[in-house]
């Protein structure tokens, strides 16, 4: 599809967005895939099947607790992740848990990675691959992001489109910022009330389970915003 750009993206049909074949997510931590991608993902699930690939073990964002260290923090993030997945439709079999410590992505070897992605994703036979924007201000983001290209670079075939996620919240003018790339506005109006439950799941974020210490609390504002407006994503064309 080629549209001219304007300042406010184009809204894109579903269809056109993800094809006819399974989609493959790429989220930094669990809530990023509900954030950017739930009503993509709940659209998904319905009409061609998704997979969702969780980066790291999100055992970070509560650093200096007793009552959950990383190890328990991790396993409890993976069960929400899959209660998340629930209320968009899908379950746990559409979950790759690849449990990288959080917060240190960048630090592991992004070509064995890309690697494994790959294979993933001619497995479930994925043409559409959604990775975090370089944009975002945040360091397993943009490795997550750097690590999807290398998975294009080994699947040519497959398409590679960005979504905002901490750029799009405290960026005001994310919609500039992304403008080098193809920029579209997907409507989530048919699926909010999943995309809501689904974030609700995300317990620890919301600081509804770690009590002993302050830690990461997702801002009420910041869900409302990404539950309640339409999702944005960048088409990617890599370089040769």
């Amino acid at each position: 599809m080629s549209i001219m750009q304007s300042t406010e993206p184009v809204e894109i049909p579903v269809n056109d967005l993800v094809g006819t074949n399974p989609v493959v997510v790429l989220a930094p931590h669990p809530d990023d895939e509900t954030l950017g991608c739930g009503g993509l993902l709940a659209s998904a699930f319905t009409d061609r099947g998704a997979h969702v690939i969780c980066m790291t073990d999100g055992s970070a964002s509560h650093p200096g607790s007793t009552l959950w260290p990383p190890d328990r923090l991790a396993r409890q993030r993976h069960r929400e992740l899959v209660d998340a997945l629930t209320c968009l439709g899908g379950g746990e079999d559409d979950l790759t848990w690849l449990g990288f410590p959080d917060g240190a992505l960048g630090d592991c070897e992004p070509g064995q990675i890309a690697g494994r992605i790959a294979a993933i994703c001619e497995r479930v036979g994925a043409s559409h691959l959604f990775a975090p924007s370089p944009l975002d201000h945040h360091a397993d983001h943009k490795a997550t992001a750097a690590i999807a290209l290398h998975v294009v670079a080994l699947l040519p075939r497959l398409r590679l489109f960005y979504y905002p996620v901490w750029s799009r919240w405290d960026d005001p003018d994310f919609k500039e910022s992304h403008s080098g790339w193809p920029l579209w506005r997907l409507s989530t109006a048919t699926h909010r009330t999943e995309k809501s439950n689904a974030l609700r799941a995300h317990r620890s974020q919301l600081g509804l389970v770690v009590t002993d210490v302050a830690g990461f609390c997702l801002e009420p504002e910041m869900a409302r915003c990404f539950c309640q407006e339409d999702e944005y994503y960048c088409e990617v064309t890599p370089c040769p």
